[in-house]
């Protein structure tokens, strides 16, 4: 079985100007001359983690990490409440994606990336198809308006006492609403206290939808540092409370734009926030694809899910290598494969 690589450090990394007064944070690492590779997080708003390099073997991959817009470390910082967000769309983080690639000097590369990153990888592998070597995903989301419902109301039913308790955070008035331009408007609200509540109270709503799962942690979202939660909850508000700014169902209208680009869909079955009809509606329409379902994970994945993506990206990385030889097979990793 293979093992994990080493987490190292960034031999390069920068600020790049992508216009509109943003710079966006960027870290290279592994082999130049190496097969390039792309990680993007999720989010809305997390910021890059170290931790996924451990997933790429630094002798084979030239791996490029970033920070998307208001994140991070990149610039201005969206906990600053005079950071506006008008720029900081679905298209305009996909135009960084292109603008980073083209700085980099990198013909086309791999994508990884799990939740919102999954979003953002395939809306950017539809507009720019031809950028793209292969795709691989974890906890794979299309932030499609049914899939914000669940998250923010549907789920609710697995837990009536804390959603009562995020929707009754708000005022009065906005409880029988739109809960999330609701929260969006307490995030921007002119007075730190306000949003420091909507921002604690948002993040405790995440930790019980992540808690409640078999493998979930409690406090994975509030015990992020002040200004690193600030981020998150104001971004995802904003880009939640704007259908992601995609059209309706775009990815899946669009999914023939990625033939030819071989992709794996790695999703727990178990994953309550974004449960697995959503990476089974993808793989029918994208036939390059396969899904493999963990039966242990849930989104905040499982030792399992960890192997299953090394695995992924170790075959990517050596295109000889025999699919069918996973390293990491497990009887809790369910291939699936649609149309055969």
């Amino acid at each position: 079985m293979s093992e994990f690589h080493p987490v190292g450090a960034p031999y390069a990394e920068g600020l790049l100007d992508v216009g509109d007064g943003q710079r966006i944070h960027w870290e290279a690492s592994g082999n130049p001359a190496g097969k390039p590779a792309v990680v993007v997080h999720g989010g809305p708003g997390s910021g890059l983690s170290a931790h996924s390099r451990k997933y790429f073997d630094p002798e084979r991959y030239h791996l490029v990490l970033f920070s998307q817009r208001g994140c991070g470390r990149s610039e201005p910082h969206a906990a600053d409440p005079s950071t506006g967000l008008e720029h900081n769309t679905t298209p305009h983080l996909i135009a960084d994606l292109e603008r980073l690639r083209a700085h980099l000097g990198i013909e086309k590369w791999l994508m990884y990336g799990g939740s919102w990153g999954s979003t953002l990888i395939l809306a950017y592998a539809e507009a720019h198809p031809g950028r793209v070597s292969e795709i691989v995903l974890c906890g794979v989301t299309m932030t499609r308006p049914r899939e914000t419902d669940w998250l923010y109301h549907g789920v609710g039913r697995l837990l009536p006492g804390p959603w009562e308790a995020f929707r009754d955070a708000l005022p009065p008035e906005d409880r029988d609403g739109d809960l999330l331009a609701a929260y969006s408007r307490l995030l921007n609200s002119p007075d730190e206290a306000v949003r420091r509540k909507a921002a604690l109270d948002w993040a405790t709503w995440e930790d019980a939808v992540i808690a409640h799962e078999s493998l979930g942690k409690p406090n994975a979202y509030t015990d992020r540092p002040s200004d690193a939660l600030m981020a998150f909850t104001r971004i995802t508000a904003h880009y939640f409370s704007h259908r992601a700014f995609l059209e309706e169902d775009q990815i899946l209208r669009d999914a023939h734009r990625l033939a030819g680009i071989p992709g794996v869909l790695i999703h727990g079955a178990l994953d309550l926030d974004s449960p697995l009809e959503t990476p089974w509606a993808l793989a029918k329409v994208w036939p390059d694809a396969e899904l493999t379902i963990v039966q242990e994970a849930g989104h905040t994945g499982s030792p399992v899910m960890g192997r299953t993506v090394l695995a992924a990206i170790e075959r990517f990385a050596d295109p000889t290598a025999d699919p069918a030889a996973d390293p990491a097979a497990d009887p809790t990793a369910d291939p699936v494969r649609h149309g055969q």
